[in-house]
């Protein structure tokens, strides 16, 4: 026997290690790619809301604040912060965005370290969701397209960079796919499995009222997996309790006595949404559905292309998604989809993977709301599953394309780190240029603060700066002591100008003014400019 017989024989006999390695290197890129960007990264937007939500549900167990979103994904974050010494005083009666700001900077704690307590727990959860991803496509198309899926989830700047902040898009996210996930399994196990995915859905659908859209395809899905076994859709029905369960245990788990009074104010629920008084959740759940209504029914504007609008348009999130997917990801999910469709072997997966994609697309498009591929983020994890389809072509150039490709995305995403929340791809210019193209999630959210702080000391100590930041972090609180150009005659500013890229690309007369009579002389974290003005 050659020595190459003996070595492939071994490879064979342990691949089960091999495999388990592969798994295991794979997601500590993730979470070291993860953990580094939540402990480099001063507070998002959204993310003081959540933690101080978090510490009422912890400290005081009420619903108050935060009611346009369901409890589960901030219990999640809370399980961070059990492990901080943060208290609110009892008599606080701010409002949510004042609340944030008190538990962060007023409470005596390090704001690093709770922001990094909060990160953790959605870390560990995008980790096991990671899991989810590789043990799907395995179902579908073996362990290497197991391996394939979970290197494509494992190096998207997107799900890095919304991974490893206390927000609610990738719990909601990845609730969803597992729920898929296990109704796909429901196929041969139903009695085990169709359980399971109503607690999937319950804490999809616990974590944000986006996943309702879900709902109808999921209970789709789940007749087609026991269509076969007429007796058992009494199942698909008890999956449906379950999940309802779920939504009100989450609200029970923060007040055991359900304790609400609706606010007043709420925009009246007309039309189709007067459906959501029907709904079999708890008081706060739907009048929280009444205030997303609210805002989606405010006027937003958006930036796309360098164009700056008023209200929404229904491509925004394609076209965001086709900035901030890396180009090998592009290809192989396109290429995945057109297997799955055509290969008669994977043709009974494609409803479970590209059905849902396409419903979840479809509805957040109809939004009014312009901020982000975050809305989108369940995309880049159901087609990395669809892209393991590769895997079953049976020609050469098709292995070695998805092998080529999966190489590509993760070089493209290693040369953001650690800069992964304003990453596009090569085609776009790269995460220097995302402020060009898009705005707000997508580039400049105000993680940036702290790294602002550094710079600032280090090159310009002793200068003027004169500060427009678009963000929730509190500039002292990092060593910033700056002025707002606004506050004085433009002929006064002088020195540094430090603008957000969101601000300047949504720049009224004045601050575009102020802008054009000043010279770029350096950037931080591809989110934040600093001018000066002579």
């Amino acid at each position: 026997m050659s020595s190459a017989t003996s070595r492939f024989d071994l490879l064979r006999r342990h691949r089960r290690w091999v495999l388990a390695l592969v798994v295991l290197a794979l997601l500590t890129e993730l979470a070291v790619a993860m953990v580094t960007t939540a402990v480099e990264q001063t507070p998002t937007i959204d993310e003081p809301v959540y933690a101080g939500t978090a510490v009422v549900y912890l400290e005081q167990h009420s619903l108050r604040y935060n009611a346009e979103h369901p409890p589960l994904g901030k219990l999640v974050i809370a399980s961070g912060l059990a492990f901080a010494d943060v208290h609110l005083d009892p008599a606080f009666a701010g409002d949510q965005t004042q609340l944030g700001r008190e538990v962060l900077y007023e409470s005596g704690q390090d704001p690093w370290r709770l922001m990094l307590l909060a990160r953790l727990p959605v870390i560990v959860l995008t980790l096991l969701f990671g899991l989810v991803v590789f043990a799907f496509a395995m179902d579908l198309a073996g362990a290497v397209g197991g391996v394939a899926a979970l290197a494509l989830y494992a190096f998207s700047p997107d799900i890095i960079a919304h991974g490893s902040l206390a927000t609610l898009d990738v719990p909601a996210a990845g609730f969803l796919l597992t729920s898929v996930w296990l109704v796909w399994r429901a196929r041969t196990r139903p009695t085990l499995y169709l359980p399971l995915a109503g607690l999937a859905l319950g804490a999809a659908l616990a974590t944000k009222m986006s996943t309702l859209a879900a709902v109808p395809v999921l209970l789709l899905l789940g007749v087609l997996s026991v269509w076969r076994c007429r007796r058992l859709l009494w199942l698909v029905a008890a999956a449906g309790v379950i999940a309802v369960a779920v939504v009100w245990l989450s609200y029970l788990a923060v007040d055991p006595r359900l304790r609400w009074e609706t606010p007043a104010g709420l925009p009246p629920a007309e039309g189709v949404r007067a459906l959501v008084g029907r709904l079999p959740f708890p008081q706060p759940y739907r009048d929280g559905m009444r205030l997303q209504f609210g805002l989606e029914d405010q006027v937003w504007s958006g930036f796309l292309f360098g164009r700056l609008y008023t209200g929404s348009l229904w491509y925004y999130l394609p076209a965001a998604l086709l900035v901030k997917t890396p180009l090998g990801a592009l290809a192989l999910w396109i290429a995945g989809a057109v297997v799955l469709l055509a290969v008669r072997r994977l043709r009974p997966a494609a409803p479970y993977v590209l059905l849902p994609t396409a419903v979840l697309l479809a509805a957040a498009m109809t939004g009014h709301r312009d901020l982000g591929a975050r809305y989108a983020i369940f995309v880049p994890m159901f087609l990395a599953v669809a892209a393991a389809g590769l895997v079953v072509v049976r020609r050469r150039w098709a292995h070695a394309a998805l092998a080529v490709l999966v190489a590509f995305v993760a070089v493209s995403s290693l040369r953001t780190f650690p800069y992964y929340l304003p990453y596009s791809n090569e085609a776009f210019g790269g995460p220097a240029d995302t402020h060009l193209h898009l705005h707000d999630s997508n580039v400049d959210w105000g993680q940036d603060l702290g790294r602002l702080g550094d710079r600032l000391r280090q090159r310009y100590p002793g200068e003027r700066i004169w500060l427009v930041y678009k963000g929730s972090g509190v500039p002292s609180a990092y060593g910033i002591a700056a002025a707002d150009p606004f506050a004085v005659p433009p002929e006064e500013v002088r020195g540094l100008l430090v603008v957000s890229d969101s601000a300047a690309a949504k720049a009224d007369a004045r601050l575009a003014g102020l802008i054009r009579g000043s010279t770029p002389v350096d950037e931080v974290g591809h989110s934040i400019t600093i001018y000066r003005r002579a």
